[in-house]
């Protein structure tokens, strides 16, 4: 029964919408072509950012970059307790959520969900953004070309979460 529930919420939350504006006596089928316009126009805005991006992101994937600047970092992480093999779902997830997700895939079929790597990676995963591709739609559909506040507070969050990540497990798990 909640399983039929949880499927139907959805179609069931629409429907009420519906049948509210009609009660209400409000114009709900041009309300909602309107909107499908205005969506419209919100996804041609952002498209070249998206693409710009994807695009980015395939470079340094296919380009081996990844793995040269995990051999740079990795000292770097250590300092802090950042196992080397975390450091990919680190440099990725700024980037690429899908990616980000591939990683954190391979670092738990590889190392287990319930080992210090897979801990890490999971809260990482969890508690971390994709920076680069947010501020690419958002600021991009908006049209505001000075991020760098936004980018430097972002930055700054995210190191702090890693660095909490790394610091909560060890102190919750090992």
């Amino acid at each position: 029964m909640f399983n039929y529930i949880t499927k139907s919420i959805i179609p069931i939350i629409v429907l009420a919408i519906i049948t509210y504006g009609m009660f209400k006596g409000r114009k709900v089928y041009e309300w909602f072509i309107e909107g499908a316009k205005d969506g419209l126009k919100v996804c041609l805005n952002i498209f070249p950012y998206l693409l710009a991006m994807i695009v980015a992101v395939n470079i340094f994937r296919e380009a081996n970059l990844l793995e040269m600047l995990n051999n740079f970092i990795s000292p770097i992480g250590g300092l802090i307790g950042l196992p080397k093999e975390v450091i990919p779902l680190v440099l990725i997830k700024p980037l690429s959520g899908s990616g980000a997700i591939g990683i954190l895939t391979d670092i738990l079929k590889t190392y287990g969900a319930d080992t210090s790597i897979g801990l890490i990676a999971s809260v990482i995963m969890g508690t971390t953004e994709t920076i680069f591709y947010t501020i690419t739609v958002y600021f991009g559909a908006v049209k505001i070309k000075k991020i760098r506040h936004t980018l430097w507070a972002a930055l700054f969050a995210e190191i702090t979460a890693i660095i909490a990540a790394i610091f909560m497990v060890n102190l919750l798990f090992f």
